[in-house]
């Protein structure tokens, strides 16, 4: 184990694959290719060595957290005298588009279902909670979506404290990437599971201005989804190409003009949108909440984890 190599002060001890996998050497991995490969997302990289000495060992991490903090909450409330309830473990799990948040987050939904402890496992994406098209052409900030003010910050906020609250059957808006909007009188209900994975580009967010608290105040473990600004580029440009040739092609996708659109022009087009809106949304909203992080995964060209940064204890 060694500190970043950054010459900045860090919160963070870095520990390399190698060292990492170790921690999970021990234990059987319960996935197969065949679920594995129905768990990646399109363009991600995800393999059984990739999840046998990455993301087995960080499973295990979390269940420990978990069964932990859960026993505090028991031993809090006797000490209180209050009747013990449990609460959910919530994890926020953070990064740019195209860097593969949404792959991790469900892979790790899966393995954590399968520990002692943590059968039940709800994943929600804070894409639900983006204001519909409607609402962002009539606010102006279409061209502006992902964006932190594109979302319905405090309807997310009062949707996790009610999970941290203990509350049954939660209900949260659909979004559909197909259509790219909020499908209206669809919701998801989640009821009471052990864990909640919260996962999107903002939820690390500290409180923004006249707000008293942020969301990830109510994260119990949080996760960054990292890697160099050039390797996200080519990943989106590569992952724009693919979706050109499969989910656009459907005539009811919101970007089905780009399916017949002469492929240079195409990804000129996916180019224009990295540079005016993904991009300038990962440094000035997402990467600079990289330290509020209590683990990072670090990735390198090859779309694989490289090492895991752990917050220093």
């Amino acid at each position: 184990m060694s500190e970043p190599r950054s010459p900045e002060l860090s919160p963070f001890v870095e520990i390399q694959r190698q060292d990492w996998a170790e921690l999970g050497k021990n234990t059987e991995l319960p996935l197969t290719q065949p679920e594995i490969d129905n768990i990646r997302g399109l363009g991600d990289f995800l393999d059984l060595k990739e999840v046998e000495e990455v993301f087995l060992p960080l499973s295990r991490l979390l269940n420990i957290y978990v069964n932990q903090t859960q026993q505090l909450h028991s031993q809090e409330a006797e000490f209180l005298g209050e009747r013990s309830k449990r609460v959910p473990y919530i994890i926020g799990v953070a990064g740019s588009v195209a860097v593969g948040k949404s792959t991790v987050s469900r892979l790790l939904k899966e393995l954590l279902e399968r520990w002692h402890g943590t059968p039940k496992v709800a994943l929600v994406t804070t894409d639900g909670f983006l204001y519909p098209n409607e609402e962002l052409e009539k606010r102006g900030i279409m061209t502006r979506k992902g964006f932190p003010e594109s979302y319905d910050r405090m309807a997310l906020i009062n949707f996790v404290s009610d999970i941290k609250s203990g509350k049954k059957h939660i209900e949260a808006p659909v979004y559909s990437h197909l259509v790219y909007d909020i499908v209206p009188d669809q919701k998801i209900t989640i009821d009471e599971p052990d864990v909640v994975i919260i996962e999107g580009l903002n939820v690390l967010q500290p409180p923004s201005l006249g707000q008293e608290v942020a969301l990830s105040d109510f994260f119990d473990f949080k996760i960054y989804v990292d890697a160099d600004t050039n390797d996200i580029t080519e990943w989106f440009l590569n992952r724009f190409q693919k979706l050109r040739e499969s989910a656009f092609q459907d005539p009811q996708s919101y970007f089905h003009r780009y399916a017949s659109m002469p492929f240079e022009e195409a990804l000129a087009t996916a180019q224009r949108i990295w540079e005016t809106i993904n991009l300038p949304n990962l440094q000035a909203n997402i990467e600079p909440t990289r330290s509020r992080a209590t683990l990072v995964l670090r990735k390198g060209a090859a779309h694989a984890v490289e090492s895991v940064l752990l917050r220093k204890s």
